[in-house]
């Protein structure tokens, strides 16, 4: 609990930390410097298409890096209309945590050829992606304000400041202040989530299988030694993470909602790795890790995944269990998945 969980589940937080700093960072310096209002003023005749006003922008912008900085930043919209329509689309917009993602599956199934001669494949259906977030964002605005959230529209009435040298001391503080109520806000939540999804994937145990497993490491440790011993130890460990996750609580979701996902291409597997992607969009890509047996780190663990991915078949058909369909349906559910 203290390791898996919290530890864990503070992590999933802070790791976000440090870009979502320097997004401010940037908000902030340009706003002090006027060119931000500037930016606005020219947007709002293009959110003004969608129903929105140019104050949307900067959420909107904010929502790439993380959503709750995004919807933190509503707060400066005063029509509430205006605002909650900007709150219910900034999920869309393609935060950084689904980035891994895309890579991932882009980099397995994605030809490294180019299109027409001049464009990486690989590049444009990464393209495709945020321009599919960013549409489908504008178009879900432009219809929960006719629907939904008709009012009408206020006037924008906006003071332009003028261009000047910024106070590095004003942008220090703007930025602190509006990182630090990401952790108190997000934070608390993400980390509650963390350890209901850690005793999900953890519990309930299976001391028959852990006593069996527990005898195979003391068996290997009496015949084996150096780099062999390592090495079995290893394998037993993914042996039992995999057994684990299988009939854990979220292994029992993941197949409970096999066939609701089943003609999107989807196995259980898939189904355990977006009920753990709940608390970060990323667990999706450790979850699969352990199903598939693939160890490491970083660079290590994405290049094990791959080969992984590309080579599992279906033990029913024989065939590729992973098609450039299923993966970019996998990555298009990922844009909409809120």
């Amino acid at each position: 609990l203290a390791v898996d969980g919290v530890i864990a589940g503070v992590g999933n937080v802070v790791v976000f930390l440090p870009q979502i700093m320097l997004l401010f960072f940037f908000i902030a310096f340009f706003e002090d410097t006027g060119y931000m209002a500037r930016a606005v003023f020219v947007l709002d005749r293009i959110m003004k298409m969608v129903g929105l006003n140019g104050k949307a922008f900067l959420p909107l912008l904010s929502s790439f890096a993380c959503t709750v900085p995004g919807v933190l930043a509503t707060r400066t919209i005063e029509d509430r209309n205006d605002r909650l329509a900007t709150i219910l689309v900034a999920p869309l917009m393609s935060c950084s945590a689904r980035l891994p993602i895309y890579t991932l599956f882009t980099a397995a199934f994605i030809p490294p050829g180019t299109c027409f001669g001049l464009l990486s494949a690989q590049g444009i259906t990464l393209l495709a992606m945020y321009l599919l977030s960013i549409g489908a964002g504008l178009g879900m605005a432009a219809v929960f304000r006719k629907t939904l959230l008709k009012g009408n529209r206020m006037p924008f009435v906006f003071e332009l400041p003028p261009y000047r040298m910024p106070h590095l001391g004003n942008v220090f503080s703007v930025m602190w202040d509006r990182s630090k109520e990401f952790l108190v806000r997000a934070g608390s939540i993400i980390f509650l989530l963390s350890i209901v999804l850690w005793f999900c994937v953890n519990y309930p145990k299976d001391p028959a299988a852990e006593a069996r497993f527990a005898a195979e490491r003391a068996r290997a440790e009496s015949v084996m030694s150096g780099a062999e011993l390592e090495e079995r130890l290893g394998e037993i460990e993914r042996d039992q993470k995999e057994l684990q996750i299988k009939s854990s609580y979220a292994g029992a979701l993941g197949k409970m909602i096999e066939p609701a996902i089943r003609p999107l291409g989807f196995n259980w597997e898939i189904g355990i790795g977006i009920i753990a992607s709940f608390a970060a969009r990323e667990l999706l890509i450790s979850t699969l890790a352990i199903v598939h047996h693939v160890q490491g780190e970083g660079e290590g663990m994405t290049a094990g995944l791959i080969r992984a991915l590309q080579s599992t078949r279906d033990p029913e058909t024989g065939r590729e269990l992973y098609t450039p369909l299923v993966a970019i349906g996998l990555m298009v559910f990922y844009v909409f998945a809120c």
